[in-house]
């Protein structure tokens, strides 16, 4: 039997039908980010892994649905798609491969039950996206549309009782990730239209919006990349704090994503103005590393992790 099947079976997914929607989801959230997707199969408990994959699948198909096409056609979508998910929620059932599992896990997880109705609540603010004027914008995004959406999934991790150290700790850490990836995506954002960092970094830097978009290698596109990634390094480092609010079984991930977003701005820094051409892309031996030490100490401490998971990741089943 597969690590996946057996991680269906210790979270109590029997049926049929609801565990080939699992499997759907476990595809498109392995799509969006494989380094994290590894994390999460290797280190976290069976029985929490099928639920983080259908909150997370939840999120990327939401976020899909914000970003891709015309922005009247992406309001109709998304409109439609909000409904399909309040009419879920209010009945407690849903056909839609994605919302299906979604709701299974609320009923597993019941506190993810309030994250996806706060998240429904603002995630237009990613519809309407035109940019950031100012930092002070950037952080409004942080709060209305990141935080929300990293929530989804954070949720599972969480601790029992008053949260609020928790997920102050979370908007640090999602607010470093989220300037990581706007400095890292710029080439793919500019290409779709979407300039993520704020306009008074490049006034400030002496750059226009054009000398991004022709990748131009100049004093001040240097100056702005090198700077746009000291600020995501000293936010990524104030949030290590996570890592021991989150209950132990959670710790091994946090631990790795904290990781692999630290190799991913080491090689971000290195590439420098060429990221106006392309992302950079952490080490396959450093995120190898991260991940097997993670999976070491995991197993030393009685994580939930065991030797064939480990055997089927190397396996790529």
């Amino acid at each position: 039997m597969s690590a996946w099947n057996q991680a269906l079976d210790a979270a109590d997914i029997r049926d049929p039908g609801l565990r080939d929607d699992y499997t759907r989801q476990r595809e498109l959230a392995a799509r969006f980010k494989r380094s994290a997707y590894l994390a999460a199969r290797l280190l976290l408990p069976r029985p929490l892994f099928p639920h983080v994959v259908a909150a997370t699948a939840f999120m990327h198909h939401s976020d899909n649905l914000l970003d891709s096409g015309p922005l009247d056609d992406r309001t109709g979508a998304y409109a439609a798609w909000e409904r399909q998910v309040r009419d879920g929620l209010a009945d407690g059932d849903s056909a839609h491969p994605v919302i299906c599992p979604l709701l299974h896990t609320i009923s597993a997880h019941p506190r993810l039950r309030g994250h996806v109705e706060d998240y429904l609540r603002t995630a237009r603010a990613d519809l309407d996206f035109a940019g950031f004027a100012t930092e002070a914008d950037h952080q409004a995004y942080i709060d209305a549309y990141s935080l929300p959406a990293f929530m989804l999934v954070a949720c599972l991790l969480a601790p029992d009782g008053d949260a609020k150290e928790f997920r102050a700790a979370c908007r640090t850490y999602i607010d470093a990730a989220q300037r990581i990836d706007f400095v890292n995506d710029l080439a793919e954002d500019l290409a779709d239209g979407r300039l993520t960092l704020p306009r008074e970094e490049l006034e400030r830097c002496g750059v226009t919006r054009e000398d991004l978009e022709q990748a131009r290698d100049l004093p001040g596109t240097r100056r702005l990349i090198a700077s746009s990634l000291d600020r995501a390094s000293t936010t990524l480092t104030a949030s290590a704090p996570l890592t021991h609010l989150v209950p132990p079984p959670g710790r091994p991930l946090v631990r790795a994503l904290i990781a692999l977003d630290h190799l991913t701005l080491t090689a971000a820094t290195r590439k420098g103005p060429a990221l106006l051409k392309s992302s950079a892309r952490p080490s396959v031996r450093g995120a190898a590393g991260v991940l097997l030490r993670e999976y070491g100490v995991a197993r030393r401490v009685g994580r939930g992790t065991h030797a064939d998971q480990h055997a089927d990741l190397i396996a790529g089943s």
